[in-house]
């Protein structure tokens, strides 16, 4: 197998510090929580951003603060989120791939949140899509139901979209596709030929998931965003969770990439230096 490609997420749009003292959200806290995942093994940073209140905000000089900041002290793969709760138009979800991050998330389709729909609308997708392909931004397709990869077979048609397609296969949001074994293996096999994938399991399945997307040869997202507590009644903080993802890896016998191998599995052509 290839070696593993962990993903922290460390703040999300989610979690506040009433719920949890350990989430990340000013720029400064959210570099030094990614600084020392990437000394723990994580390879890549999925960022949302946060305002002054510390609300999800979509503003670019928010995100430009934290990607200036976090490559001060690392050179891990950088992944914005064009997510829904920071942002409702095209232009706001977009305007973080201005930076010309490395990543960015790209959801191919609608669900539901506990609270909120998840609203993609085909134009709203085919937008950022544009956005992505005119500051060659590679994106990662953002999984929270089984049509999203169908979407995402549809925009590579379109031309939208070109292989390798990266997926990140998101179970356990409420509202959205279950947490379970049978999931999992219904959307591995469900993705094309050659595709790269990760999976994302919120809830306490967590362990469980990844252990086996690890065995079947997939990588791992782990952070606060997706999870609060390391087990019941323990909140985690994101090292504490990419440790233990590491710690699971080396009992299967599965090596943790760097930041260099990340980006050769995921085939990404630039690197720190990127303009």
């Amino acid at each position: 197998m290839e070696k593993l490609v962990i993903t922290i997420a460390p703040t999300g749009n989610v979690p506040t510090k009433d719920r949890t003292p350990y989430v990340p959200v000013t720029p400064a806290e959210i570099a030094e929580s990614v600084y020392e995942c990437y000394k723990a093994g994580a390879s890549v940073a999925h960022i949302h951003a946060r305002d002054e209140t510390g609300r999800p905000t979509y503003r670019k000089e928010v995100f430009k603060e934290i990607v200036d900041r976090i490559k001060e002290k690392c050179d891990i793969i950088i992944q914005l989120s064009t997510g829904a709760r920071a942002g409702r138009t095209a232009e706001e979800r977009g305007e973080c791939i201005t930076l010309a991050p490395e990543m960015a998330s790209l959801t191919t389709g609608s669900s539901n949140f506990p609270t909120m729909a998840n609203l993609n609308a085909p134009d709203l997708i085919e937008y950022l899509c544009k956005q992505m392909q005119a500051y060659n931004v590679v994106p990662e397709i953002e999984v929270f139901d089984t049509a999203m990869i169908a979407n995402a077979l549809a925009l590579q048609k379109k031309g939208l979209l070109s292989e390798p397609l990266r997926f990140n296969l998101v179970m356990g949001v409420p509202g959205s596709i279950p947490a379970s074994f049978k999931n999992l293996f219904f959307l591995v096999e469900s993705l094309p030929a050659g595709a790269y994938w990760t999976c994302t399991s919120v809830g306490p399945l967590h362990p469980n998931l990844s252990m086996m997307a690890m065995a079947m040869g997939g990588n791992v997202r782990t952070g606060i965003e997706d999870n609060i507590y390391y087990e019941k009644g323990v909140l985690a903080t994101n090292p504490m969770l990419v440790e233990r993802v590491v710690k699971m890896a080396q009992a299967l016998g599965r090596e943790v990439a760097s930041v260099k191998e990340a980006r050769e599995i995921l085939k990404l052509n630039r690197g720190e230096d990127s303009k």
